[in-house]
């Protein structure tokens, strides 16, 4: 952070989609023209884990990849908050105080309009700029998505869940992915000969519809095309939501217990159940087939 203070971005930055990053590149702007460090504070877990546990969404990138998505996207320093109730109780002075003040030596303040913090929410823009006013930091206000809300965390989910991944990815600036590690299926797909990665994810993330896609396995830096499925596994009465990923034309991986990442490029089909095994081979084939086409015609 810049000896001369920092301009401080407050939010869940959930996806860092291309709201976002429009938002990041107008900060990093304004705390150039300043001569200030750009700082994202935002929060782990998600507030509504402690204020309304009811209502938490699922991710669409944990705190890991945000806090990498935020600094390619410009951004000199993240600083996470663990979201306990004992943050949430604070109240809204001691927030500005202890966090905004004392430890990002906040200049500058850059919050959306409908900005709520401390005890209760009951701190919002006004009670935040009156802090700031008290403590020496500007406050900007900034509209975060678009006012017809079509970039924002919420209508990436919707797409995600109906399996326009491809949508997804326009509103986010790139495809979709899960990250985890490589865990022991039933090693049906290697049975079959086409053996498959079984991704182990957080919980808290979102997945997509469940279906036949195509896209990219991440290792070690290496991009793979595969054919992932998501879903239950119907033809074999599976009863657990799964992941798993056939890298095309490759037997040869052991990746038991490595980490990757499973991009989403486009839905091939819906899952669905067939009449017999060799229905179900036959249609296998059609899939890897219309999937390397696909990420042949138009990679993305």
């Amino acid at each position: 952070m810049s000896a001369s203070g920092s301009l401080v971005c407050i939010g869940i930055f959930d996806g860092v989609h291309r709201g976002h990053q429009a938002l990041i590149g107008t900060a990093r702007k304004l705390a150039d023209e300043s001569g200030l460090g750009l700082t994202i504070c935002t929060f782990d877990p998600h507030p509504y884990s402690v204020v309304r546990p009811d209502q938490v969404p699922k991710l669409i990138s944990d705190i890991t990849q945000r806090k990498q998505l935020l600094i390619h996207n410009g951004v000199d320093h993240v600083e996470v908050i663990a979201f306990t109730p004992e943050f949430a109780s604070l109240s809204p002075i001691q927030f500005s105080q202890e966090y905004l003040k004392d430890r990002l030596n906040a200049a500058a303040v850059v919050v959306g309009r409908n900005f709520t913090y401390g005890r209760a929410v009951s701190g919002d823009v006004g009670t935040l700029t009156s802090d700031g006013n008290q403590l020496g930091f500007s406050v900007k206000i900034f509209d975060l998505v678009q006012s017809d809300g079509t970039i924002s965390s919420t209508r990436i989910r919707e797409l995600l869940l109906s399996g326009n991944v491809s949508a997804a990815a326009d509103l986010l600036g790139r495809n979709f992915s899960l990250s985890g590690e490589v865990v022991q299926g039933d090693q049906r797909g290697r049975e079959l000969g086409y053996p498959t990665a079984n991704l182990q994810w957080d919980e808290s993330l979102i997945v997509p519809a469940d279906g036949v896609y195509a896209g990219y396995v991440n290792l070690s830096g290496d991009r793979l095309p595969a054919a992932i499925s998501v879903g239950t596994n119907p033809q074999f009465e599976g009863n657990s939501q799964r992941v798993e990923a056939y890298v095309l034309d490759r037997t040869d991986l052991d990746l038991y217990g490595v980490h990757i990442g499973v991009e989403f490029v486009d839905l091939i089909r819906p899952q669905a159940v067939f009449g017999s095994l060799d229905d179900y081979l036959t249609q296998i084939a059609l899939d890897v087939a219309a999937i390397a086409q696909r990420l042949n015609s138009n990679p993305k």
